[in-house]
């Protein structure tokens, strides 16, 4: 026997609208008899048909997620805490992954539209404003990350210059005096960002700016880390601490240290950023920052909902998520 949503409304002892709009994921709801509502839902083993609903709206019941690479940890965390947020609120996820090249990510916003998703989260790495267009395809954008685009839509994202400040602040805290950083990349908005946090921690510091002592990264891939840890470590006067732009950059220079014979935090600490799974478990655990990307996921998701749903006229928010600095083996020891 099908279970209507009156079923569920006189199980509850609410009115069919309130299960109507518990069901819709409207935010106005008491919470008491959301709660009733959630329990007679789950006694009755209640499924709205998405498909019915969708059409009556005139919308798809997809959202659209890019990201520059799902290889890379931190995006494909993230693209799984989308998908959490926006199942919430009955919407299904497609995402396009655009290598973070700027001809992927305008071919990716020119495709998008009514016809196939209700609105989109972009992760952009090159986009420039001229890019984004004032109507993108009819329907809402949130920008995610730090790259900074001059458009007015909404965004989410952390402080990346605090952020980086914090990790390299953290460094000099420990009496470290060369610190270097790997990461630097130009094309990257997010890496000036760091870049930035990083100069700013070293001038707090009393400590001097040495170009040497950054290096590029064109990937930010283990392997490029490893190499770059490499290269520093072969200077006349080597770091005696590295400030790595993201997780796998950092677990790279953990891998380099160790073949060269050096200890990690002795001879060398190391901060990375992102805290993905795997640097918890590195040997040794790897200091990071850890940026809270459930809250970044439900942020965005929560700005599309309310987009899609009516506010079309409130400003533009610029939304900035927390981070913590997570202290491990890296530059405590064990």
């Amino acid at each position: 026997m099908t279970v209507t949503l009156k079923d569920v409304a006189t199980l509850a002892g609410v009115s069919v609208k309130t299960v109507s709009n518990v069901v819709n994921g409207y935010a106005f709801v008491k919470p008491e008899n959301r709660r009733r509502v959630e329990e007679a839902l789950a006694a009755t083993g209640y499924r709205p048909n998405v498909g019915a609903r969708n059409l009556r709206r005139g919308r798809t019941g997809f959202l659209a997620l890019m990201v520059p690479e799902l290889s890379i940890p931190y995006f494909g965390e993230l693209a799984g805490l989308v998908i959490t947020a926006a199942q919430k609120r009955g919407w299904s996820v497609l995402i396009e992954q655009t290598q973070g090249t700027r001809s992927r990510e305008r071919e990716t916003l020119a495709s998008l539209g009514p016809h196939l998703v209700d609105g989109a989260l972009v992760h952009p790495e090159a986009l420039e404003a001229a890019d984004i267009p004032s109507d993108p395809g009819g329907i809402p954008l949130v920008m995610l990350g730090e790259h900074a685009v001059d458009v007015p839509i909404d965004h989410v994202a952390i402080d990346n210059v605090l952020a980086a400040r914090t990790a390299v602040s953290h460094l000099a805290s420990l009496g470290r005096t060369r610190i270097a950083a790997i990461g630097r990349n130009p094309a990257r908005g997010t890496s000036s960002q760091r870049l930035a946090g990083y100069r700013s921690a070293l001038s707090e510091a009393g400590l001097s700016y040495s170009d040497a002592l950054v290096a590029p990264a064109e990937k930010w891939h283990r392997s490029v880390g490893a190499a770059a840890m490499k290269s520093l470590l072969a200077l006349d006067s080597p770091p005696d601490a590295v400030f790595c732009f993201n997780d796998l950059l950092a677990v790279g220079a953990l891998r380099a240290v160790a073949e060269l014979g050096l200890r990690v935090p002795d001879d060398v600490a190391i901060v990375g950023f992102d805290n993905n799974e795997e640097s918890a478990f590195s040997l040794p655990s790897l200091t990071t920052i850890a940026p809270d990307k459930t809250a970044l996921a439900e942020a965005a998701v929560d700005l599309v909902h309310r987009r899609i749903t009516g506010d079309t006229t409130s400003p533009p928010q610029d939304i900035q998520t927390p981070f913590a600095l997570e202290i491990r083996e890296s530059t405590r020891g064990r």
